[in-house]
C-alpha cells in the first residue's frame, strides 16, 4: 500500500457518516480511497443529503500528533493488521496502537467483567489471568476499573492488551495512568480514535467489539445483566468465538449476567485450564458463522429511482436485516447495498450490529 493511498484510507474514515462497513464498499466500489473520496458528494446527493469528507490538514496533524506520542498506525490491509480482528462484522479499519502487535499472533482471551466487582471476584480475575499467562495466553481488556484492571495486572509480566475508548494519549480511569503506561512500554496498547479524543460513553460499544475481536474467546467473571461486560460476550457470541462465564452467588446482582450466561449456554470456567480447553478446540473456520456477505458485497453505479424508491419502503425506524431488505425488495444485493450506502451517506441511514440497518 503507498503512502498515499494509506493517508486517503485514513482520510476516508475520518470523514462525517463513514463506518467500517461502508468504508469496505466504498473501496470494493472504487477500488482506491482517492477515487472514494471523490465520490462521496455524488453519492450523498443521490441519498438526499450533502457530505463532506475529512480536511486533510487535520488528518496531516493526527498523523503528527501520534507519531509524537510514539504510537502508530495499523490499517486494515496490513500485514501486521489483527487477523482475528479482521473478520469482525465492524472491525476497525484503522487502529492506533503502542507497544508489540506481536502478542496479538499469540492465543488471546478476553477478561471482562463489573467496575465495582467484588473484593472476591477481583482476586480471582487477577489469579485465572495469571495461571492464562502461564499457559501462553495473552490476556485482552478494557482497562477499566475493576475486573479489567485485575486482569491487566495479573497478565502485564506474561502478555496484555489493553484496549481503550479514547484518544492514546488520554488515560480513563485516572488512577490506571502507571498501569496503561505499563501496558504501553511492555504489552499492547489498541484504540481507533484519534489522539485527544475523550473517553464519551458511546465509545465504549465499540471498543468492545475490539477486544472480543482480538481474542478466541471472552469470559466473564463478573457482571450485571445489563451490563457492558455482556455486550462484549454477545459480541464475542455474533462472531463465532467462545462465550465462557465464571459462576457466582445467586443472591449477588453482580454474579447475575454470568449465571444468565451460562444458562444460555456461554462455557463455565473455574480455571485456567478450563479456558484453555475451551479456546483450544477453536476452529477458525468457524469465526465468519454469520453472514457478513453485506459488507463486501458489490455496488452498483446504476440505481433506477424505482429502484432506490422500492428499498426506501421497506426501512423504517426499527433495525432490520440487509439481507431481508435484499429479499423482500427482489433486487439484486448490488443495487440494495447502492441505496443503503447513498442513504448512510446522506445522513439518512444509521447501521446496527448484525448487519442491520434503520432509517436514522
Amino acid at each position: 500500500m503507498s503512502e498515499r493511498e494509506r493517508f486517503d484510507r485514513l482520510r476516508l474514515i475520518r470523514s462525517p457518516r463513514i463506518g467500517p462497513v461502508s468504508f469496505r464498499q466504498l473501496l470494493a466500489r472504487f477500488g482506491t480511497a482517492g477515487e472514494a473520496l471523490r465520490a462521496i458528494p455524488d453519492l450523498a446527493a443521490r441519498g438526499g443529503g450533502r457530505a463532506s469528507v475529512a480536511d486533510a490538514g487535520a488528518v496531516e496533524r493526527e498523523i503528527a500528533a501520534t507519531r509524537a506520542l510514539g504510537a502508530r498506525y495499523l490499517l486494515m490491509g496490513d500485514a501486521d493488521y489483527p487477523a482475528l480482528l479482521g473478520q469482525m462484522e465492524g472491525a476497525p479499519p484503522a487502529l492506533i496502537v503502542r507497544g508489540d502487535i506481536a502478542l496479538t499472533d499469540r492465543p488471546c482471551v478476553a477478561m471482562v467483567g463489573a467496575r465495582n466487582a467484588s473484593a472476591a471476584a477481583c482476586r480471582f480475575a487477577r489469579t485465572l489471568a495469571q495461571d492464562l499467562g502461564g499457559r501462553g495466553a495473552v490476556i485482552v481488556s478494557g482497562l477499566a476499573r475493576g475486573i479489567d484492571t485485575e486482569a491487566h495486572r495479573g497478565s502485564v509480566d506474561s502478555g496484555t492488551i489493553g484496549v481503550i475508548a479514547c484518544g492514546i494519549d488520554i488515560v480513563f480511569p485516572p488512577e490506571n495512568a502507571d498501569m496503561q503506561e505499563r501496558i504501553a512500554s511492555e504489552g499492547l496498547l489498541v484504540t481507533e480514535h484519534p489522539p485527544g479524543v475523550q473517553p464519551l460513553a458511546r465509545h465504549f460499544p465499540a471498543r468492545n467489539r475490539i477486544i472480543a475481536g482480538l481474542a478466541l474467546g471472552t469470559v466473564v467473571v463478573e457482571a450485571a445483566p445489563k451490563s457492558g461486560s455482556l455486550i462484549t460476550a454477545r459480541l464475542a457470541g455474533e462472531a463465532g468465538r467462545e462465550v465462557m462465564a465464571v459462576p457466582g452467588s445467586p443472591l449477588d446482582p453482580r454474579a447475575q449476567g454470568c449465571n444468565l450466561l451460562i444458562r444460555e449456554g456461554a462455557i463455565l470456567v473455574q480455571n485456567g485450564a478450563d479456558v484453555m480447553e475451551a479456546i483450544g478446540g477453536f476452529d477458525p473456520r468457524m469465526v465468519r458463522q454469520g453472514s457478513f456477505d453485506f459488507i463486501d458485497a458489490p455496488v452498483s453505479s446504476d440505481v433506477a429511482e424505482g429502484e432506490r424508491a422500492a428499498v426506501i419502503a421497506l426501512l423504517g425506524a426499527a433495525p432490520v436485516p440487509v439481507d431481508e431488505i435484499i429479499r423482500l425488495s427482489g433486487l439484486s444485493p448490488a443495487v440494495v447495498q447502492t441505496v443503503l450506502l447513498e442513504l448512510e451517506l446522506a445522513g439518512g441511514l444509521a447501521r446496527h450490529a448484525g448487519g442491520r440497518v434503520a432509517l436514522s
